[in-house]
């Protein structure tokens, strides 16, 4: 399966569960976005990243330079479940 029909799938899912009510708010607040030009403003696929440092789970500072000295660099964002 590809990742679009994937998203796809999540996204029918979603539609099903949400209620409409809630599905409006978050549909308003997609496009309140869209407008407001930030998709102008993000990092392409592709395109280089500029340099940034985040804490690890030590507190530890890691910068994205010292990481990409040993080699490729991959990033990834976990929403969580809190």
């Amino acid at each position: 399966m590809t990742l679009a029909a994937t998203l796809q799938g999540i996204r029918e899912a979603s539609a099903k569960r949400i209620p409409a009510e809630r599905a409006a708010i978050m549909h308003r607040a997609t496009e309140e976005l869209r407008a407001s030009g930030i998709m102008d403003r993000v990092i392409k696929a592709g395109a280089a990243l500029p340099a940034f440092a985040l804490p690890n789970s030590h507190g530890q500072e890691v910068r994205s330079v010292d990481l990409l000295a040993k080699g490729p660099l991959v990033l990834t964002f976990f929403r969580g479940n809190w």
